[in-house]
């Protein structure tokens, strides 16, 4: 009797154990405002035995609170034959803590990383979801990873995603004393404490923090950085796929890229050189010999991604991207380099952190190397430095786009690495323009032409629908135009490939009972080809500041030619706007037969204070009202 008594006993201690460890109802109250899962408890401990052996283990604790955060149970395992997984194992717990379900990674999906424009990739995730549909449950699990390099530190960024708080999490580094690193912190409330073990010798540097609320998912936020803790890790010296290196600022780590990564890649076949010292043969101006150069290496190449080893950071060399005729940005950088070389142009190589969304600047005062995501090519001429990017056959020499304007990048030269700066492209770079012709008959059909130029950020704008069939195209411009039963007739583009491009849209359309028309009335959308519908939603106690990406310039203009014998019944419509965000100005006039719209939006980009949200708001919400004014037009008597 007595063992049985005793199993029971020691049974209900462990369930007792794990409700008070796991309960939810342990989770402090004030995590809870905003959050979908909570992390619970997060353990990361990194030690770099060696150059060539780094040892990542993760322990993470997470409930989930709802299904918006099972997102944050997932996880995902990424290996090839330089990083081993190890030591997978993991319980999932209902809402009082008791447990009810384990897996092992033999439960984990296995599965290729293919990202639909990769020929090269090595790289395989392993990927667990829990099949759980009753909320909350709390998921543990633990891992460790190996890593043949100690080049690239993973970051700690305890509250990484919108939704999630944090209760707990650690983060400790541990390495031997002669192993130095570089780090930075950011947005945390205490620094690092580093200590020496007596008994190992191994030094250890360990952060923690607790208790972080939930961040909200706030429109126009700005980057990251600005408001989530992070802690970045660079070694001083490293080993790489068998190369070695060192570094402590931005020269060194650009002229390790340049020494170890870009040098001797740059040789191109004889017959090569041939045709491009032929090409160029008679231009005097080397600007436009590049530009000669760059339409040259757009045309007989293509963009291929190679994510293999050493291939991750190392270009193929300009004869492999001769004779093979395509390569990743690294390679057709690097390729563009040695075609420039031949006729006696210098170039930089320049990594950068690409996002149409996010300018995201290289940190001045913190060296490292996964701070950039993308090659682009710098040309510097006296007073008039061009950029490329190379991964397109279609966009114009001297063009960047929002995908890497106006940000720090790094120009790796055998002299050593600098940051520069890209262009900014301003509002007025940004210009949409459009003229609509129209004509109203009294049944409500409509008729007409529409000729929209883009510039700046803009000209690619309509990239996605030129390569398109001509079928495609008509589908796809039906959905940017929101025009009553619009029937395009004729469609065409125009682009300008100048060191000034544009894109030049014309569409030919019909729109049968465009308007509204009934008992002597008819009434219309005055803006059907331009128009905000939806303001930016209301944010309560906002945490982050007001961040718009990239400024631009509307103007539209459209004449309506009004079916005889009618005439406007309601106000002419007039605003204008004046707002630190933007300006907006909308009228409309009435000339013989002929109603007359224009409008024009600025909106400028930068950084503003969060307390001017509801402003932002406010603009948006007059320009909404203003956008989906009607027109009604009544028959004379």
């Amino acid at each position: 009797m007595k063992p049985i008594l005793t199993f029971c006993l020691l049974f209900f201690v462990a369930v007792a154990n794990a409700q008070q460890k796991y309960d939810i109802s342990l989770i402090p109250k004030d995590l809870l405002p905003y959050a979908s899962a909570v992390t619970r408890d997060e353990q990361i401990n990194i030690e770099v035995k060696d150059f060539d052996n780094t040892i990542y283990r993760a322990k993470e604790v997470i409930t989930v609170l709802n299904k918006n955060g099972d997102e944050a149970a997932h996880i995902n395992l990424y290996y090839n034959k330089s990083i081993a997984i190890k030591n997978v194992k993991g319980v999932i717990y209902n809402p009082f803590g008791i447990q009810v379900n384990k897996f092992s990674e033999s439960n984990f999906e296995d599965s290729g990383t293919t990202d639909g424009f990769s020929l090269f990739e090595d790289t395989r995730v392993k990927h667990y979801e829990p099949a759980v549909t009753d909320y909350p449950y709390t998921i543990e699990y633990e891992y460790e990873i190996r890593f043949e390099q100690s080049l690239n530190i993973p970051n700690w960024e305890p509250n990484d995603e919108t939704g999630m708080a944090v209760e707990k999490s650690s983060y400790n580094f541990i390495c031997k004393p002669d192993f130095k690193i570089r780090y930075k912190e950011l947005n945390l409330s205490s620094g690092v404490y580093i200590s020496t073990s007596t008994n190992t010798g191994l030094k250890t540097y360990a952060w923690q923090v607790n208790n972080l609320k939930a961040a909200k998912d706030e429109p126009y936020h700005t980057n990251y950085e600005n408001y989530r803790s992070m802690v970045k890790i660079a070694p001083v010296k490293f080993e790489y796929e068998g190369i070695d290196g060192s570094y402590t600022t931005w020269n060194e780590l650009g002229k390790w890229i340049s020494d170890k990564l870009l040098k001797n890649r740059q040789l191109v076949s004889p017959a090569t050189a041939e045709e491009v010292t032929a090409l160029t043969a008679g231009i005097a101006s080397p600007k436009l010999k590049a530009q000669k150069i760059y339409e040259y290496m757009q045309d007989r190449t293509r963009y291929v991604s190679v994510q293999i080893g050493i291939g991750g950071y190392q270009p193929f060399t300009a004869a492999d991207v001769d004779r093979l005729k395509y390569g990743d940005c690294k390679a057709l950088v690097n390729y563009t380099q040695a075609l420039l070389k031949v006729v006696g142009i210098d170039s930089y190589y320049c990594t950068v952190e690409a996002d149409a969304y996010r300018k995201k600047s290289f940190m001045s005062d913190f060296a490292s190397m996964d701070q950039g995501n993308h090659i682009i090519l710098c040309l510097p001429f006296k007073n008039d430095t061009t950029w490329c990017d190379c991964t397109s056959q279609t966009i114009p020499f001297g063009y960047l786009g929002n995908f890497t304007d106006d940000r720090n990048v790094l120009a790796c030269t055998p002299e050593g690495g600098r940051l520069m700066h890209t262009p900014k492209y301003t509002p007025e770079d940004n210009l949409e323009k459009r003229k609509a012709v129209f004509a109203i008959d009294e049944t409500g059909n409509m008729s007409g032409n529409i000729t929209t130029v883009l510039f700046g950020v803009n000209y690619d704008d309509r990239n996605w629908v030129i390569e398109q069939s001509q079928t495609e195209r008509l589908k796809s411009i039906q959905n940017i135009y929101p025009i009553n039963n619009m029937a395009i007739e004729t469609l065409d583009f125009k682009q300008d490939k100048s060191l000034t491009p544009s894109t030049t849209e014309n569409i030919k359309l019909k729109a049968p009972e465009f308007a509204s028309a009934e008992n002597g009335r008819i009434t219309f959308l005055l803006n059907p080809v331009n128009r905000i519908i939806n303001p930016p939603r209301q944010v309560r106690n906002r945490v982050t500041n007001v961040y718009i990406n990239e400024g631009y310039i509307d103007e539209d203009e459209i004449i309506y030619t009004l079916p005889a014998g009618y005439h406007v019944e309601n106000d002419l419509l007039r605003k204008d706007l004046d707002s630190p965000f933007g300006k907006f100005t909308v009228s409309m006039k009435v000339e013989g037969n002929q109603l007359v719209y224009k409008r024009k939006f600025r909106l400028n980009d930068g950084t503003y204070p969060k307390d001017t949200y509801p402003d932002l708001v406010d603009f948006y919400e007059s320009i909404v009202d203003a956008d989906t004014h009607e027109v009604v037009l009544i028959k004379n008597n």
